[in-house]
């Protein structure tokens, strides 16, 4: 496996990264409130970068979303990029992608997912009918992808919905969704049995589809959930080298320095299985078991990780005004999100007892 970037994932990230370190600063932040950004929101589509993860693959989005997560920028880039970019370019019909691919690259369709959620019903005619309480992002989508009860994927409209705000843990714009007898336009083409997860027939709707979808988000949010982790270990170091105590910065204490580098190390596990996961998909390889354990690592880690940044930060990390205080909450917003570790730990259990883990 070679996880080194190509010339695009880079120059894509290298201008990810610009734009979020540019228009995601604090004082911005502080002003966004706990919604999103819509002038980042703007800069990041006329830069192309919604549209150009058609090409990078999944390996460039995790890039990208590392950049997202150490700015904790407050836009939808990671749900309309895993439930609408990719699971259109990968199981939707010919129509769906020549339809919603450019309108979901240029960013006026925005896609958000209410994954793992599988409450939703479907009626003689197609119409859908459920509540799920909290879809991240909902307040900023034109389309929400649904699971039903037999995991089947379906799109939604917003506006054929009902979505009342609610608040998490991390500012998402999310909402409670409600659908009641409400139209949705099936992923793909539903009468084609479903194919393993990593299958050659990527366009099959089904439980693959479902199956690769949530492997997908799994793998994604690690990636972001790294982002995240490695602002919040930046931040520590600059704060203990250059906060004094008795004469002395705080990193040159032997706690400190060892506190720091599980932190690192834990950021840097997060981010290897996130790498392996996108890589092997891109490939075209089974990547089931390694989507699971990029989750695993992303909530476990993620969460210690988070809160040794506030600790290192002393006093000075219970001020909620602080910036390393939206790490720690998207990091502990991501360490539940598709699955809290003991979750995921048994659903992988279960697929290696199975047979059907990767190699």
């Amino acid at each position: 496996m070679d996880f080194t970037p190509t010339e695009e994932q880079a120059a894509a990230r290298d201008l990810a990264a610009r734009i979020f370190g540019d228009l995601s600063t604090h004082e911005r932040l502080t002003a966004a409130g706990t919604g999103s950004d819509a002038e980042l929101w703007k800069a990041l589509c006329e830069a192309g970068l919604l549209a150009a993860v058609e090409d990078i693959g999944l390996l460039g989005l995790v890039l990208l979303l590392e950049e997202q997560g150490r700015t904790t920028a407050q836009v939808p880039f990671a749900a309309s990029c895993v439930y609408g970019l990719l699971a259109v370019s990968a199981h939707g019909s010919a129509e769906q992608r020549k339809r919603l691919l450019p309108a979901i690259g240029d960013g006026t369709v925005v896609v958000t997912g209410a994954l793992p959620e599988a409450a939703v019903r479907v009626g003689g005619s197609g119409e859908l009918s459920g509540v799920v309480p909290v879809v991240p992002w909902l307040r900023d989508a034109t389309h929400v992808l649904v699971a039903d009860d037999e995991h089947g994927l379906w799109l939604v409209r917003t506006v054929d919905a009902r979505c009342e705000p609610v608040e998490l843990t991390a500012p998402w714009s999310a909402g409670r969704l409600t659908l009641d007898g409400t139209p949705g336009e099936p992923l793909g083409e539903r009468e084609r049995p479903g194919e393993r997860l990593g299958g050659s027939d990527a366009d099959v709707a089904g439980q693959g589809a479902y199956d690769d979808v949530l492997a997908t988000a799994r793998t994604a949010f690690a990636g972001l959930q790294a982002g995240v982790c490695a602002g919040s270990v930046a931040r520590a170091v600059d704060y203990t080298n250059t906060r004094e105590q008795f004469g002395r910065p705080l990193a040159t204490k032997q706690g400190v320095q060892l506190r720091a580098a599980d932190a690192y190390m834990d950021t840097e596990a997060i981010r290897v299985t996130a790498y392996e996961a996108a890589w092997r998909r891109d490939e075209g390889l089974d990547y089931a078991t390694h989507a699971l354990t990029a989750a695993w690592w992303a909530s476990e880690a993620g969460s210690r990780v988070v809160h040794a940044g506030q600790h290192l930060h002393g006093g000075m990390g219970a001020d909620l005004d602080h910036p390393v205080h939206r790490h720690f909450l998207w990091g502990r917003q991501l360490d539940a999100y598709l699955g809290c570790g003991s979750e995921v730990l048994q659903e992988l259990g279960a697929l290696i007892v199975d047979g059907e883990g990767d190699a």
